[in-house]
């Protein structure tokens, strides 16, 4: 291959590393789901294990991104989106991988029932996201402003079941511990879906810009 092939390369590499971060950024809730199922019954070591390998992972992709921008002399689209995108990728593994590690020192008698909407609109917006972008390359205005509006609601409910969680804490909980943990989980998971909206909005940028 000649220099100038390799300084070229192909510009589908980037697509694909991106749809790859964005897979992991997906899987990583998946994880964190069973870490949830197991919290209480079982050690959760194993599925904590494989949050970590998965957020190293997705770690490793970024990385690949971050290399591929300093060798190409083009690209698919602006370089600036492409960083961007891929930070805000990793981010969302990586605030996952926090609320499961929190999780892991919950006090003694917490139930995670309390979180199951949270953990659903998580999952939804890891998903959302990780469609966006598989149809990035598409440049589909109409597809791709549907999704992202899509999140947007996804995210206003969010905040909104925070604030009720919040406020079903602090009037009827007694145990300060109980208050100051899960006032930390609740507010880590509407992080999480806000990630996800970035993400998106991110994406939704992008194809403005190059329609």
């Amino acid at each position: 291959m000649s220099v100038i092939q390799r300084l070229l390369g192909r510009e589908d590499r980037f697509f694909t590393l991106l749809e790859s971060s964005a897979s992991e950024a997906k899987a990583a809730t998946s994880y964190l789901d069973k870490v949830v199922a197991l919290l209480g019954e079982r050690p959760v070591d194993e599925a904590m294990g494989d949050l970590a390998q998965c957020r190293r992972k997705h770690k490793r992709v970024t990385q690949e991104i971050s290399e591929q921008l300093c060798e190409k002399f083009v690209t698919p689209l602006d370089r600036e989106d492409i960083a961007a995108l891929a930070s805000a990728l990793y981010k969302i593994s990586k605030n996952v991988e926090k609320i499961g590690d929190r999780l892991t020192i919950a006090p003694l008698g917490a139930k995670m029932e309390t979180i199951v909407r949270q953990i659903s609109m998580l999952d939804q917006g890891a998903a959302i996201v990780e469609k966006m972008v598989r149809e990035l390359h598409t440049r589909e205005h109409d597809v791709l402003r549907d999704d992202y509006e899509r999140l947007q609601v996804i995210e206003g409910e969010a905040d909104r079941v925070m604030t009720e969680l919040l406020s079903g804490i602090y009037r009827s909980e007694t145990d300060a511990r109980m208050v100051v943990f899960w006032k930390d989980i609740y507010e880590l998971l509407e992080k999480g879906v806000d990630r996800c909206r970035d993400a998106g909005a991110i994406i939704f940028e992008i194809v403005l810009k190059n329609a």
